[in-house]
């Protein structure tokens, strides 16, 4: 990975000089441990770490940071614990977090409890008697996962009209790239035999005939997903709750820098207001979807103001293929293993129109506009690299840092055109052990084993980041970095062992890696004098257990911007 830092005598003038500058008034707190890990190169341990308002101002040993006391500076004595940077969210949607909190929580272990389809309906079934939804509401419901079912089957419209025939019911699928839907809900949004499928999108059909069966992919969600979303949106107050709820969620696990990936304008507006109140507690890098009447003015002007209180807007996202987990994935080669129900060779599919997706790439790339593109299939992460080198044929290729999001079929040649495009793979790391075992069957061990290529990517010098994609899985970071050092499967095979990471180079990617993703590697990623005041205290230090149990560590204390914003 390239680690783009300060030079070493700049960096250490800065930790010792330039602290000695920051000295003119007391630190607010002092840190003091033998585990403080700084992320940063020029000084990569330190004794003591200072902060004062929402600066890092001291970076060094013991006896320097005497010169920071007050009568007023707390100093903490960390002992075993570990000190780390803030860690960044590289990808995840935490308003689609926020809106599910009140959801159904539909999901097989370690996440929820669903081990079958009938765990399921007994848990609607439940809803529905002790919290209905309000007359013409419906029952909504996300989590559950196929591949972890019993059945190894979507639930159908047959099985969710056991749990009601008259109130509508959906349910998103893990990946948030399928649905379930009961026959009240098909017929409420309309969707019957005559529904032809939208681009980008299917409406599964009972075998044989036209007639749904109650699952949706891709786009074909949207006619039963949106219209629910839309129909909350004039209730801020409970969005606004609900949003602060799942910022809570995110900085339990250490999380100072979150993701909006996705985002509809209409959420980053009311995020922008929450910040000016002073009532969104870490930083929201928010990536608007390329959907509807997307005005790529409206987002050049908010990128340009850059950060608005505590959110700001990173990039536009496209959503180029679905998901491996769905079988989804757009591939070159077939899947070792179908859908439930499709014969033949199958490749899927792109969820966009290819010759639009280039042109708006060029568009949102020439007004100096990060891309962000889902790609989890080798065909559309193809897609995504052509539309990014056609916006800069002959042309020298600019410090764009457009990031292909979950990347998990990247094929060798691509690691090594990701380098030559300057482009950013964040991969989905935490598919190793939720569903290696699942891929393995779906694609055959050649191209499981060489999911999430993160060290590939290494070896070549391409900046790369690693996520959690919540709310698909929670957005548990040492959970992440144990998955990236291990990549166990849940049945104990290790998935292709030349891509495991070091436990630094997994933290890198979730401080540094992050940060660089998002331009922000001269304020965030490391415990370096200048930068913001993100910091993390660990239970432990991720660089010194035995990285099995990395993801037992808990998170004591999480502070963005100087202030705590979660304690154990």
């Amino acid at each position: 990975m390239k680690r783009k830092l300060l030079p070493w005598g700049i960096a250490m003038l800065a930790a010792f000089s330039g602290g000695h500058a920051f000295a003119e008034a007391p630190a607010d707190r002092v840190f003091y441990g033998d585990h403080i890990i700084t992320m940063d190169s020029a000084l990569p341990s330190a004794e003591a770490v200072a902060i004062r308002g929402d600066s890092i101002v001291y970076v060094g040993d013991r006896e320097g940071a005497g010169e920071f006391l007050g009568a007023d500076t707390q100093s903490v004595e960390l002992g075993d614990k570990a000190l780390v940077p803030g860690l960044i969210d590289s990808h995840g949607h935490v308003t689609m977090s926020a809106r599910l909190i009140d959801y159904v929580n539909a999901s097989s272990p370690p996440v929820g409890t669903s081990e079958n389809i009938g765990d399921i309906l007994e848990l609607l079934k439940d809803r529905l008697k002790n919290n209905p939804p309000p007359e013409g509401g419906w029952l909504m419901a996300y989590g559950y996962d196929d591949s972890l079912l019993a059945e190894n089957r979507h639930p159908t419209r047959h099985d969710l009209d056991k749990v009601s025939a008259d109130v509508p019911i959906y349910m998103m699928h893990v990946s948030g790239h399928l649905g379930a839907a009961n026959s009240a809900a098909l017929a409420a949004a309309g969707i019957t035999e005559d529904t032809p499928n939208p681009p980008g999108g299917v409406f599964r059909r009972e075998r044989g005939s036209q007639v749904p069966n109650g699952v949706v992919e891709e786009a074909a969600m949207q006619k039963l997903l949106m219209p629910q979303f839309a129909a909350n949106a004039g209730d801020s107050s409970k969005f606004e709750r609900q949003l602060k709820e799942a910022v809570q969620q995110f900085a339990s696990y250490g999380i100072t820098t979150i993701q909006d990936g996705g985002a509809q304008m209409m959420d980053v507006n009311v995020m922008r207001d929450m910040a000016d109140r002073g009532e969104i507690k870490a930083d929201i890098v928010a990536i608007p979807v390329a959907r509807g009447n997307l005005d790529f003015d409206d987002v050049a002007a908010l990128y340009e103001e850059g950060y608005h209180g505590s959110v700001r807007v990173g990039g536009v996202k496209f959503v180029v293929d679905g998901s491996p987990q769905g079988r989804t994935a757009w591939t070159t080669k077939p899947y070792n293993a179908n859908p439930h129900g499709v014969e033949g060779p199958y490749t899927a599919y792109p969820t966009v129109v290819p010759n639009e997706f280039k042109a708006q790439t060029k568009d949102l790339l020439h007004r100096g506009i990060p891309v962000y593109a889902h790609g989890n299939g080798d065909a559309a992460i193809d897609l995504t690299m052509d539309a990014v080198e056609e916006a800069f044929e002959g042309e020298e290729i600019p410090d764009h840092r457009s990031v292909i999001i979950h990347a998990q079929l990247m094929r060798p040649d691509q690691v090594d055109r990701a380098a030559e495009l300057d482009m950013v793979p964040s991969f989905y790391s935490a598919h190793s052990f939720f569903w290696g075992d699942w891929h393995r069957e779906s694609f055959g061990d050649e191209r499981a084993f060489h999911i999430s290529p993160a060290q590939s990517a290494l070896q070549k010098g391409v900046h790369f980041t690693i996520h959690n994609d919540s709310p698909v899985v929670p957005p548990d970071m040492m959970r992440l970095m144990w998955i990236a050092v291990n990549r166990e499967t849940r049945n104990g095979v290790i998935l292709g062992e030349d891509q495991r990471l070091s436990p630094y180079d997994a933290l890198y990617a979730m401080t540094l890696g992050g940060a660089y993703q998002y331009f922000e590697e001269e304020k965030k990623g490391s415990l370096t004098v200048g930068k913001q005041a993100d910091l993390v205290v660990l239970g432990a230090d991720p660089l010194e257990v035995d990285p099995k149990t990395i993801k037992d560590i808990p998170v004591l204390e999480t502070i963005s911007r100087g202030k705590t914003i979660f304690q154990q």
